[in-house]
């Protein structure tokens, strides 16, 4: 371009007969726009010359009121002809590359630059996607036009545009400032290279960030994984050990690797998209995308693995719509093997699922296959989405992570670190889940059903529904290296190779997959039915009238913004009465109506179905909850009893539910919750004592049902160690207390009326007795028998006094001390 009046007219022309065609949007403009500085030349540099990505460009441009491509700019006195440059040469009509070196643009810049002719100048690379909507797209013939890795002649392109030309996207990348390049002071022409060489890696980052990385054939992935050197050996290994011939273990290698890999099919991913997307769009009422620009920053240049929480089999089609939708390459995830079905598993092989069994155990081929299947794709920059969890969570609690995969990508990273791994935890956060039907019978007691993804499919039938919005929140990403090098320091310096297991490689595996439940539980989107859940879940008779639970829950909101869990968490928007009447659109909420009012309530139904909701925000209200818990049978405590109560109790509620504070955060957080309860009339205070309201006051009353949030848990805690205290020391195993928690809180759940499944869940009752454990409170003999601390019993007992009401504490120790033998028989 130049200020030839005749060009300008022909460009003109050309974009305007484009664009009665062609339709355009921008990604992350708002994103964009923040970072530049509107007082300096501005210089947008293309990758290849396109004039049709030229007047797309500048359209833009125009529309966001950025500086035009294609209008002069002045440099240092010097009036540039356009405002753009191209980075590649364009081939002339034989192919042949023109090796002209670097923009003529480029260079005056520069050297404007270099002689203080002008303070800055900023560069902007910009990417041009054709066929990147896919909320617009309609035909799936037409996704083979898309923007690919494959060269593009002016023939495809032509084609593209008469295809695609309404479904294009644009996306700028973060403005450089060429001052801090010239002031390394390397001279114009090293200088020169240096732009260019960083305008590569730029588009380059830029482009597998959107439609993902050049991608091999899929036999030839597979070929490949053979000649690792750790499935080589395990080739030999599996030879001698089964008596076969090598090439007929080399076989089974390759029958294990065609098992495992993806086929992954760019175009089948957006097909996907185009048919399952219809499907929740029309059950949901919109999705929210929270803190997504943190990932679109971080996924340039690493190795992203999406750790997303596992509450419905939608989770991962959901997850990759969003991902596509908003700039990012859509990761290869894996897959349980039941998965792999006729015609489904295909279909999800090409849309980058990989299949892995459920267990590796005795099969080391397998292992080894896998484990560089995995390692292949890290290593080439693959996105890869895998559940910590394991499976769904049918309580809505964060489950124990499994440090499977965890443990894979750590010795992948270990053994080659070209790559930076960043792990990307995504909350994912429904008002009302697929899966309603399926989840509610487990609730109930009922034997967890075999996984299958037909589950989604049976919510056809209950269409009439609502299901409310769906609330997804990227949470803070975690650096692998960084937090290896907080975890072992001396990591970089030892030896690595595809057999290295350092000693230290499970007990930091394992704080990895505590670090990930922890954030994830950090990005919780908090909505109306989870709160509307933990308020009525905390009454006698799961009812409150209309007017006492607007105050709950506008109790709870301002708590709540008053001490944030997490920059990541999110609130709904509106008070308590918005609230209310949005869970009554729900039809979660029933209401009876007397002389004296409304009253609200939950009724058998969905009783036990809110348990589930109010599971996904426990953690957020653990440690205020506690704190309530303290005043229910003491009118004064002093901070400094109220610290040492929180400090004994803390460990195992955060070990339980994933909480963010550490134990040199705990005393400034429980300060700032006081605070709060002291604004909200919550509680008076009185030097260093906190004195709580008259039992017949209205805030004594809220107090009270904010402790009643976490009161099962503390049950449970107590009632565990009151039947190790009552079994003796050296008397019991930890597998048959577990068993024995378990027999027994099925029976307080009838004879208290605890209608919480989680109340008699084994495996939490596992973890707390492996927190004893850890926390040095149990100790194991040889023969497996616990002991306990000498004072356990008086520490338990002060303990429990200040949280747990006398006659529970009573009904809990008689229980334990007339059961527990014949249980321990059945055991």
């Amino acid at each position: 371009m130049t200020r030839s009046p005749f060009r300008r007219l022909v460009f003109g022309s050309l974009r305007r007969l484009l664009y009665l065609w062609v339709r355009s949007e921008t990604i992350n403009q708002s994103a964009f726009s923040l970072k530049l500085d509107r007082s300096k030349p501005v210089f947008y540099v293309l990758q290849q010359p396109s004039l049709s990505d030229l007047a797309v460009i500048d359209t833009e441009c125009q529309k966001a009121g950025l500086p035009r491509p294609v209008l002069p700019v002045e440099v240092g006195g010097v009036l540039e002809p356009a405002a753009f440059f191209y980075l590649t040469p364009e081939p002339d009509w034989l192919g042949r590359q023109d090796k002209r070196g670097s923009s003529p643009t480029l260079a005056r810049v520069v050297g404007a630059l270099n002689q203080h002719a002008v303070d800055d100048a900023q560069i902007i690379p910009v990417s041009v996607f054709w066929g990147q909507s896919p909320d617009r797209e309609t035909s799936a013939w037409k996704l083979l036009f898309a923007d690919s890795w494959a060269v593009t002649g002016r023939l495809r392109r032509l084609v593209s545009i008469l295809i695609l030309g309404r479904k294009t996207r644009v996306q700028f990348s973060t403005p450089i400032h060429l001052r801090e390049l010239v002031e390394q002071d390397k001279g114009h022409e090293r200088t020169l290279r240096m732009v260019q060489r960083m305008l590569r890696g730029h588009f380059r980052n830029q482009k597998a960030a959107v439609i993902g990385p050049d991608v091999s054939h899929r036999r030839n992935l597979v070929k490949g994984l053979v000649h690792g050197p750790q499935v080589r050996q395990a080739i030999l290994e599996e030879s001698q050990r089964e008596n076969i011939p090598l090439d007929k273990a080399e076989a089974l290698a390759l029958r294990y690797g065609n098992e495992v890999a993806s086929d992954y099919t760019y175009t089948a991913i957006r097909f996907l998209e185009l048919l399952l997307s219809w499907f929740w769009n029309k059950i949901y009422d919109g999705i929210k995308v929270n803190h997504i620009e943190g990932v679109q920053e971080v996924a340039q240049g690493h190795e992203v693995i999406y750790v997303p929480c596992h509450r419905s089999h939608i989770d991962y089609l959901l997850l990759s719509y969003l991902l596509f939708k908003n700039g990012l390459t859509p990761p290869h995830i894996a897959a349980g093997i039941n998965l792999n079905m006729p015609v489904i598993g295909g279909l999800l092989r090409r849309g980058g699922a990989f299949f892995m069994r459920r267990t590796f155990k005795g099969n080391p081929l397998y292992t080894a296959v896998f484990n560089e299947y995995l390692h292949t794709l890290f290593s080439k920059g693959f996105p890869v989405e895998y559940f910590v969890e394991g499976g769904r969570s049918r309580t809505g609690r964060m489950l124990r992570p499994k440090t499977g995969m965890l443990a894979i990508t750590l010795r992948s990273f270990l053994r080659s670190n070209r790559l930076p791994v960043v792990f990307v935890p995504v909350y994912i956060g429904y008002e009302r889940v697929l899966e309603v039907r399926t989840y509610l019978g487990e609730l109930r007691g009922a034997s967890k059903k075999k996984e299958s993804i037909f589950d989604i499919f049976k919510v056809i039938g209950a269409l009439k529904q609502r299901f409310g919005q769906v609330s997804v929140n990227f949470g803070e990403p975690i650096k692998l290296a960084e937090f290896l090098d907080q975890q072992q320091p001396d990591w970089r310096s030892q030896a690595l190779g595809p057999q290295f297991r350092p000693s230290w490689l499970n007990e930091v595996t394992n704080r990895l997959g505590e670090r990930v439940a922890q954030h994830l539980n950090e990005a919780a989107a908090i909505n109306p039915v989870n709160l509307v859940a933990l308020a009525l879940l905390s009454t006698s008779k799961l009812a409150l009238d209309d007017l006492a639970l607007v105050r709950v829950l506008d109790l709870y909101l301002a708590l709540l913004r008053r001490v944030p869990y997490s920059p990541h968490t999110t609130l709904p928007d509106g008070d308590g009465q918005v609230l209310i009447d949005y869970v009554k659109g729900m039809h979660l909420l029933a209401e009876q109506s007397d002389a004296l009012g409304k009253i609200l309530y939950l009724d058998e139904h969905n009783a036990v179905l809110m348990t589930y909701y109010r599971n996904n925000v426990l953690h957020i209200f653990a440690l205020p909850a506690l704190l309530a818990s303290f005043f229910q049978s003491s009118a004064r405590i002093s901070r400094e009893q109220i610290l040492r109560f929180t400090r004994a109790l803390y460990p195992y509620l955060q070990s339980e539910l994933f909480i963010r504070y550490t134990l040199e955060q705990l005393d400034g957080v429980v300060d700032q919750w006081l605070g709060a309860f002291v604004e909200q009339g919550l509680l008076k205070v009185e030097g260093d004592v906190y004195i709580r309201p008259a039992p017949s006051s209205r805030q004594f009353v809220l107090l009270t049902l904010l402790s009643r949030a976490i009161a099962q848990t503390l049950q449970r805690f107590y009632m565990a160690t009151a039947l190790l205290l009552n079994a003796g020391q050296n008397a019991i195993s930890a597998e048959d207390l577990e068993d024995l928690c378990t027999v027994m809180a099925q029976r307080l759940s009838i004879l208290h009326g605890l209608n919480a499944p989680e109340f008699f869940d084994k495996s939490l009752f596992r973890h707390f007795i492996q927190s004893l454990l850890d926390e040095g409170v149990l100790r194991q003999d040889e023969a497996g028998k616990l002991s306990h601390h000498p004072l356990l019993n008086e520490l338990v007992e002060g303990a429990a006094k200040r949280v747990l009401p006398a006659e529970l504490r009573l009904s809990i120790r008689q229980v334990a001390m007339d059961r527990s033998e014949d249980a321990l028989e059945v055991v």
